[in-house]
This record gives structure tokens, C-alpha cells and sequence, in this order.
């Protein structure tokens, strides 16, 4: 067996790295014009999406959510969350110390409000999602603070 060049073991790789699957699910970035967004979300929906709004705290229709499944993007239906990484914070809002795959969503440096947090939007269409603060439950401390608006709930199918 005669031995691989190192670029052809670096192109190998970088293949890997290119095309490793993301749990099934196309990454793909989802592009729609302003007014595509306001066709296909509420006005409230846009509002915490499009424009890095948050829902009043308690309000949300997944606060005091407890059934198994995944809570995806109501944007663009990326899966998000898993029911089973979901936590009551006591805060007001979905609370979930893990998202379904760390390439599903992005972090940003957010300094509104004379703070400084970090804030989760939707790494396929970029809408605003929430934001993270170290203070969740083990295994990972973290604690992805979510409206409610951003999400929609996909059932775990019974079988």
C-alpha cells in the first residue's frame, strides 16, 4: 500500500470538515427581503426576530411548556432545543442549558441596554432567538434564555 501525499491527506479532511453532516438537517442560510418576513411571521413574531424585540416576561406560550419534543425556529424551522434540555429558570422565559447542536445557532456580543450579554439568534436566518447567561444548570452552566416568539414546537412523534 503505497503512502498518501500529505496534501491529499489534508484534502481528505478538509472534505470531512466540509461535508460532516449536521444531524440531517441542511445549513443552508435562509434569505428572504423584509417583506418575505413580514408575510410569514406575526407581527410579534417579527418583532422579536427581525428586530431583536423581547415578549414581557411570563407571557410566552412555551414558559410553562413541559411536553417532549423539539422547539425549532419560527423563522425557519431549524431545530433549536430539545424538551429535555429545557429547565424552569424561574425567569419568565424558556430556559435550556444545551441547544440540539452548537452549529444551529449563533453568539453575538450584544451591549444594548448599558449591559453586556451575549445574545442567541438562529444561525441559518439570523433571527434574534434570545440570549445566554452562565448561570444554568450542570452538565454545561449555561442557561439560553428564549422567547417564546422565536420558537415553535414540533411533538416527539408517539410510537
Amino acid at each position: 500500500m503505497s503512502k498518501c501525499p500529505k496534501t491529499t491527506w489534508l484534502l481528505l479532511i478538509l472534505a470531512l470538515v466540509i461535508v460532516w453532516p449536521t444531524g440531517g438537517y441542511s445549513m443552508d442560510k435562509t434569505l428572504k427581503t423584509d417583506a418575505e418576513w413580514r408575510e410569514i411571521l406575526s407581527p410579534e413574531q417579527y418583532h422579536v426576530l427581525r428586530e431583536k424585540g423581547t415578549e414581557p416576561a411570563f407571557s410566552g406560550e412555551f414558559n410553562n411548556h413541559h411536553q417532549t419534543g423539539t422547539y425549532v425556529c419560527a423563522g425557519c424551522q431549524t431545530p433549536l432545543f430539545h424538551s429535555d434540555a429545557k429547565f424552569d429558570s424561574g425567569t419568565g422565559w424558556p430556559s435550556f442549558f444545551k441547544p440540539v447542536d452548537e452549529t444551529h445557532i449563533a453568539k453575538h456580543e450584544d451591549k444594548s441596554w448599558f449591559m453586556v450579554r451575549t445574545e442567541v439568534l438562529c444561525a441559518v436566518c439570523d433571527g434574534h432567538l434570545g440570549h445566554v447567561f452562565p448561570d444554568g444548570p450542570e452538565p454545561t452552566g449555561l442557561r439560553y434564555c428564549i422567547n417564546s416568539l422565536a420558537l415553535r414546537f414540533e411533538p416527539q412523534d408517539a410510537k
